[in-house]
């Protein structure tokens, strides 16, 4: 089976500090892959990179097969990859359900499409009926809720989820975990989370970094059972 996400040798330096060194990485098509990690072990920077917000010093990206390591970030998108930020980019002047048809309209043209298609996401992410209201008035959870439909919207292959629970309700939180196993196999996502209950539920696969560098990759049950993750990372949570 071909990797849909490959990197070889990707590497970022700020100065004097390599924040993220020669990490090779493979994504399988299908998959849910959770990225962790301590604070500060380079996995924002490393995910800037997959989907071209910063430029790697050294390295390459490939998506679907083809090197990516050079096109901007709206290319990715338009090829199929999606990004939910840490910090939540939705248009706070917009309406919920404009946010989300902001997002459909790369896909549908017809504006009934492109409203049916942001009701049925809002219901899908948990907001259903919320749809005129404000995105401002929403809590910041609601919000990364909403972040999550409008990269639905985009039909991506490729759906990359930063802190996605962060804000969320228990309940919020077990409503999540459905919907990203109701996304696989259609569509294959890269979880970075904090949270190491909904990792080990979710995850096929967990990648470890650690100063800029892969640590371990395994199951969840390999990683849970690495010593080197317990000393780096689980031990101190």
């Amino acid at each position: 089976m071909s990797a849909i996400l490959e990197t070889r040798g990707l590497t970022r330096r700020f100065g004097g500090l390599t924040a993220v060194s020669g990490v090779d990485f493979t994504l399988q098509p299908g998959e849910i892959r959770a990225l962790i990690g301590p604070n500060g072990a380079g996995k924002t920077t490393f995910v800037s990179m997959l989907v071209g917000r910063i430029s790697p010093s050294a390295g390459q990206i490939a998506f679907l097969g083809q090197d990516i390591t050079a096109l901007p970030a709206h290319t990715r998108v338009a090829r199929g990859m999606a990004y939910t930020f840490q910090i939540t980019s939705v248009f706070q002047r917009l309406s919920v359900a404009e946010n989300v048809a902001l997002a459909a309209r790369r896909h549908l043209r017809h504006e009934a499409e492109v409203a049916a298609r942001a009701e049925a996401l809002l219901d899908r992410v948990g907001l259903g009926g919320q749809g005129a209201q404000m995105a401002a008035e929403l809590s910041y959870g609601h919000q990364r809720l909403l972040e999550i439909a409008m990269g639905l919207a985009q039909e991506p292959k490729l759906l990359i989820l930063d802190e996605p629970t962060q804000g969320l309700a228990e309940s919020e939180i077990a409503a999540f975990k459905a919907l990203v196993l109701g996304l696989v196999p259609a569509t294959t996502v890269l979880l970075i989370e904090h949270n190491m209950a909904v990792v080990m539920e979710l995850a096929h696969r967990i990648t470890v970094l650690n100063f800029g560098e892969v640590l371990a990759e395994g199951s969840p049950e390999q990683v849970r059972a690495n010593p080197a993750v317990q000393a780096a990372y689980l031990g101190a949570a």
